[in-house]
């Protein structure tokens, strides 16, 4: 990407989605947006709107060939590639407030205190929590499940029944949660504006801190390296190539902006590169190796709340809370 130029902004398809976008996701070569009103929009030719709850849509995750919604009428609803959506399990009166997508086709979603994996078979169990769920993650390799509470996570293997949970504690409000790509480490964002890990192997704490506000979005890039970050005026990157991971070392900082914070991180499927949206409406991609930018989207006083890469990493679809969006294919 070396000899792309600064700016990116005339190649981008733009989309009017009159909605509030909360996820972004491809369906193969379609990008599709999961909206707040309970509706999917799959931009193709053209604007197609699926129904997918009665209400609002609460979470919502995908993994390029499908994308899996939870509302506040109490279904987990998926939807393949062609845009049919299919209810999973149903509780009602219960909100759907967590979601996760695992190895071998395996799935988790959250209704208050209560955790359920529906494995590769078909069969589901359920693991109540000390409190409402806050994140759900699952690990690389295997079914072991992250489950983000009040004081801490819980691991939990949904197919050893007789397996006692593993308790990792630290005080305060856990909400998302995240295993690193090789497993060895497991990060959630706080309440407070900050973010706590634990090494797996013993339970070893870090401590994240020094942000301006919450983190609402971060994810580790493709090789593990980095954890990218929201929660500042810039992307914050974490190191975890040692065996402590970021302890004892500094973050790196990518992206400045003077007057917008960071609303969304998304890391490239393969390369060192990063998506970053702002709250003012702004898109960068930034290389990490030296911190080159590429302005994607010029800002417009909309914060942008959802982005998501293509499977190959060639395309970006972007959008805001206002119902703009846009497709990048490079």
């Amino acid at each position: 990407m070396s000899s792309a130029p600064s700016s990116l902004t005339d190649k981008v398809q733009p989309f009017s989605l009159d909605a509030d976008i909360i996820a972004a996701a491809f369906l193969g070569a379609a990008p599709a947006y999961v909206t707040a009103e309970g509706e999917l929009i799959l931009a193709g030719d053209d604007l197609r709107r699926v129904r997918l709850h009665e209400g609002v849509t609460l979470c919502a995750v995908a993994d390029n060939t499908r994308i899996l919604t939870g509302g506040d009428d109490g279904r987990v609803v998926e939807v393949r590639a062609d845009g049919i959506p299919h209810t999973v399990s149903e509780h009602k009166g219960r909100w759907i407030d967590r979601i996760a997508i695992g190895p071998n086709g395996a799935i988790a979603w959250s209704a208050g205190k209560t955790a359920f994996v529906r494995n590769a078979k078909g069969e589901i169990s359920s693991f109540d929590a000390p409190s409402t769920v806050g994140g759900l993650a699952f690990a690389p390799k295997g079914l072991r499940l992250a489950i983000a509470h009040y004081g801490g996570v819980t691991l939990w293997f949904p197919n050893a029944a007789g397996a006692k949970p593993e308790r990792l504690d630290w005080k305060g409000s856990h909400l998302g949660v995240l295993f690193s790509p090789d497993g060895r480490f497991i990060v959630s964002t706080m309440q407070e504006p900050a973010l706590h890990g634990w090494r797996v192997a013993d339970g070893a704490h870090m401590r994240m801190t020094g942000y301006p506000s919450r983190v609402r979005s971060f994810a580790f890039t493709a090789d593990g390296k980095w954890l990218a970050s929201s929660g500042s005026g810039e992307a914050i990157l974490w190191p975890f190539q040692a065996k402590d991971g970021p302890m004892g070392k500094q973050p790196a900082m990518l992206a400045p902006s003077p007057s917008a914070r960071v609303s969304v991180v998304t890391p490239h499927p393969t390369d060192p590169v990063l998506a970053i949206g702002y709250d003012d409406g702004m898109v960068m991609m930034v290389r990490i190796s030296d911190g080159a930018e590429i302005l994607l989207r010029a800002p417009d006083g909309h914060p942008v709340s959802a982005m998501a890469w293509n499977a190959p990493g060639g395309a970006l679809a972007f959008a805001t809370t206002h119902g703009s969006a846009g497709l990048l294919n490079f």
